[in-house]
């Protein structure tokens, strides 16, 4: 009776964990627009999943421990002596140094295939937008149009858009959740960040850092 009302109650909790997991997957990350912005949901859920190979049997083998032996379960043996086991160092030090192995190879290869200053490769010419960080505000300059835009920024979707970022006078940060990286803008330097939106639609951008209120758009 007390083993199935256990079962039960893990049951329960584990669902809960499910629903409360996959209720936060309407996240800007998770719901990408661009190209940029899937292979970086890609590498992300890659990330989680490969990490969970040693939280989840973790988790299971701390409710497992912690119910079989409990200070009322009189039938396990004791051992107050044991301290070892070549087996189990084996396994706690091999799987998770595969684990970091992976990652490792995948944090090699996506950084390079993800370089903000990449130029992404497509059939149309780049839209250049030159992005000013200034106090309250950011300013968009399209130069080959010759207008210019304040905390507003448009381009035509499957095009690729070359941004050049710099500021006026504080560090700051440009970033388009929806289309993919964030990357600096600094005084005095250029920074380049290459995305693309391959669906139409009013995406939300914002600042890191502290410059005044309202949102990019």
């Amino acid at each position: 009776m007390k083993a199935s009302r256990y079962q039960s109650i893990l049951f329960r909790g584990g669902l809960a964990t499910a629903i409360l997991t996959l209720s936060g997957c309407s996240s800007a990350l998770l719901d990408p627009k661009g190209a940029i912005g899937v292979q970086e949901k890609e590498l992300i859920i890659t990330a989680l999943l490969l990490m969970l190979i040693v939280v989840i049997p973790v988790i299971l083998m701390t409710v497992y421990f912690a119910y079989r032996y409990r200070s009322t379960n009189t039938e396990e043996e004791y051992r107050p002596d044991w301290s070892h086991s070549t087996k189990i160092e084996v396994v706690v030090w091999t799987i998770p140094i595969i684990i970091i192995a992976i990652l490792a190879v995948i944090t090699w290869r996506s950084t390079h295939a993800l370089e903000p200053s990449k130029p992404i490769a497509h059939p149309e010419k780049p839209l250049t937008i030159e992005v000013v960080s200034l106090d309250w505000k950011w300013l968009f300059i399209y130069p080959e149009q010759g207008i210019a835009t304040l905390n507003y920024v448009a381009f035509p979707k499957d095009v690729p858009v070359t941004f050049k970022i710099t500021s006026d006078n504080i560090m700051n940060a440009f970033f388009i959740p929806r289309l993919g990286s964030q990357i600096y803008a600094m005084p005095g330097m250029v920074t380049r960040l290459n995305l693309i939106a391959n669906h139409q639609g009013d995406y939300k951008g914002f600042a890191s850092s502290y410059s005044g209120k309202g949102s990019l758009k």
